[in-house]
């Protein structure tokens, strides 16, 4: 077969170009520190990396959304922090405003300490994030959730509970409904509530009463009467809402328990005749409420028995509503702490992923340097040689061998 000289330069030139574009190649992935370039080195390892980046950056997102969550989260349990701390306060303020030594002053002097917490209670209700944010109205983040008015504390927020998208099958509640925590807490003993009428004379004071069987529990409002006989003291238990008597005429001792339909109480003191205790199932009673009834109550002069039997009838309903309170806001909290828990988890959990898909990605991707030095010796060995044997072949001509 004739080769004749213009093929063999450029089939000289072509192979020294293929080896060029090797060698090139091979520095691009040093200086790069990658083995795939472009899609076409290697479609299969460039589609898998495709997918793992994208997964990495949406589990770089949820990971992210924990990290708010567990912020957000962290403020309203400090919320939820200064709330005990306050309530704690005035509880024990109610228990010492029932020392029978205090003056009227001094039980003045609990009233203004007790009313400057209560303003600062009102300060954390109406707590913001450091975006402005009401952290206790639901999904009404700009409006703020507690107003006092004529008529007591309104509560204009929702029941909302904003979620953030942790995982891809998992949200958080991230806010707390503020009617939750501060509103929709259950009066007197969480059962039924204890109160006398302020037109009582004598100086009977009552207990928050127990349940003695949850199942005997009626729901109806009740009366104690009491009648006086000489130095016989008795007293009727009429069931209101049925318009029935339970019991008549029972003796009554002070410091007794006084029991029916499941609920069990105690009465101390001298009632006079027709002095009432009531009964009435439990309702709902807001915080503020319950420290606006504290408040008055210290402020109320004591000066006869019968308004010391009153004051101290309002102290335990004070400490009976408080505990209450106590026991809500740490369920509240406990809650927020379990979420918060759970988003610090959700962190790590994304953390570790996302180094798994690193790792998945390195392999795909990644040079290997030891391979790739030894590949840029061969190439630059092969290219030296391409290029030594075309000099040698361009140098061959017919014309040398002419005398």
């Amino acid at each position: 077969m004739r080769v004749s000289s213009n093929t063999v330069y450029d089939l000289g030139v072509s192979a020294m170009n293929q080896q060029q574009a090797q060698l090139l190649k091979t520095q691009q992935q040093m200086s790069t520190g990658r083995r795939i370039l472009t899609p076409a080195d290697d479609p299969i390892a460039s589609s898998r990396a495709l997918e793992i980046t994208q997964a990495d950056s949406i589990n770089t997102q949820y990971g992210t959304n924990a990290q708010t969550a567990a912020g957000r989260l962290s403020l309203t349990d400090q919320a939820l922090g200064s709330v005990t701390n306050l309530l704690q306060s005035i509880r024990q303020n109610a228990i010492t405003g029932g020392n029978g030594s205090f003056t009227a002053s001094d039980r003045a002097s609990l009233a203004q300490d007790t009313q400057a917490m209560y303003d600062q209670l009102m300060t954390v209700a109406n707590t913001t994030d450091g975006e402005g944010n009401y952290l206790f109205s639901g999904f009404q983040t700009g409006l703020k959730p507690f107003s006092p008015g004529a008529a007591g504390v309104q509560y204009l927020g929702d029941d909302g509970q904003r979620l953030v998208q942790v995982a891809s099958g998992r949200q958080i509640a991230v806010s707390q409904s503020g009617a939750d925590v501060f509103t929709r807490i259950r009066s007197g003993n969480g059962a039924f509530a204890v109160s006398a009428p302020a037109g009582n004379t004598g100086n009977a004071t009552y207990s928050p009463g127990t349940v003695t069987n949850a199942a005997a529990i009626t729901g109806h409002q009740y009366q104690i009467v009491f009648s006086v006989t000489g130095t016989t003291t008795t007293y009727d238990v009429h069931d209101v809402t049925a318009g029935t008597t339970v019991a008549t005429a029972q003796p009554y001792t002070s410091g007794a328990s006084i029991a029916f339909d499941g609920m069990s109480l105690e009465v101390s003191g001298i009632p006079a005749a027709g002095d009432v205790v009531q009964i009435d199932p439990s309702t709902n009673q807001d915080i503020f409420k319950t420290v606006s009834n504290l408040i008055a109550a210290l402020k109320a002069p004591a000066g006869s028995p019968a308004a010391q039997a009153r004051l101290q009838n309002s102290l335990t309903d004070a400490v009976t509503n408080l505990d209450q309170d106590l026991n809500n806001v740490s369920s509240v909290r406990a809650g927020v702490g379990t979420r918060m828990s759970e988003a610090a988890t959700q962190q790590t959990s994304s953390q570790d992923l996302s180094l798994q898909y690193k790792q998945v990605l390195s392999n795909l991707q990644d040079l290997d340097y030891a391979k790739a030095v030894s590949d840029l010796t061969q190439q630059q060995t092969n290219l030296q040689a391409a290029q030594k044997s075309f000099l040698q072949t361009a140098q061959l001509s017919v014309f040398n061998y002419l005398p």
